[in-house]
């Protein structure tokens, strides 16, 4: 199944070369769009080369113009010998960062390079790779995907897988968990022994609990077969691209990867 997937693994810095050793694309975790706009870079390697470079937004105030952005990018690729952007941007989409996607993706096509962009932002381009997250509190991945699937092509769409682990209280009306820590899930599952069922839909483990504090609580979590689920079905789907964040999956990946 993982032969016919195209996996990206992101990665900051200091965790770049653990990730290498498995043989697939980097994509390296230290560019962010600043004042001006500009692109600024995280200490990195001088000899570091090659993968793909992911810019976020973190901080940035939404002004400027896009035409010297994309030529910053465009340059720090073609200096680092990156063949691929990941436009790793949050919230809304401003006009800047739009008009960058939009000029990013025309040379990002001339060149053969991938660009990924979050969802909010798939229109700004008719060449990116949509990237759609994995995790999900209710619903099905599968319609999820399908939906995606639907509206850019399969060929559009990346799968953004999202280690879940989280405790929510019941009823949970916002759909909003408690972040675990593994040390966090495992401290739970080790004191509750709970019976620990999978959800075919969310494609994610879950166990319910009683607390004599704040009542019962419903914990959703994955594990590398649940990922391989996850994976599974947007391959089933036609969708050939997915984005696994290391520092998420260090310790599952060599089993993923059977």
């Amino acid at each position: 199944m993982q032969t016919n997937l195209n996996l990206i693994l992101t990665a900051p810095p200091d965790q770049t070369r653990a990730a290498q050793r498995f043989g697939l694309p980097v994509a390296h975790v230290a560019y962010r769009v600043g004042g001006g706009p500009h692109l600024f870079r995280a200490n990195m390697p001088v000899t570091l080369r090659g993968g793909l470079m992911v810019v976020d937004n973190t901080g940035f105030d939404g002004r400027g113009e896009a035409g010297p952005l994309c030529q910053e990018i465009l340059r720090e690729c073609m200096a680092r010998g990156f063949d691929g952007i990941l436009c790793d941007f949050e919230g809304y989409p401003v006009p800047v960062l739009a008009g960058a996607v939009k000029a990013l993706g025309e040379a990002c096509r001339r060149r053969s390079w991938p660009l990924y962009v979050p969802e909010a932002y798939g229109s700004c381009s008719d060449s990116a790779l949509v990237l759609i997250p994995s995790a999900l509190s209710g619903g099905s991945l599968r319609q999820r995907l399908q939906e995606a699937v639907e509206r850019y092509g399969a060929g559009r769409v990346a799968l953004a897988v999202e280690r879940a682990a989280e405790d929510f209280f019941l009823p949970s009306p916002t759909g909003q968990g408690m972040p675990l820590t593994r040390e966090e899930l495992q401290e739970r599952l080790e004191e509750r022994a709970p019976s620990v069922f999978f959800s075919s839909e969310l494609c994610a483990h879950y166990f319910t609990y009683m607390s004599r504090q704040n009542g019962a609580h419903f914990v959703l979590f994955d594990d590398a077969g649940s990922i391989r689920k996850k994976l599974q079905t947007a391959r089933s789907l036609g969708i050939t691209s997915a984005v696994l964040a290391y520092p998420q999956v260090d310790d599952l990946l060599e089993e993923i990867l059977k």
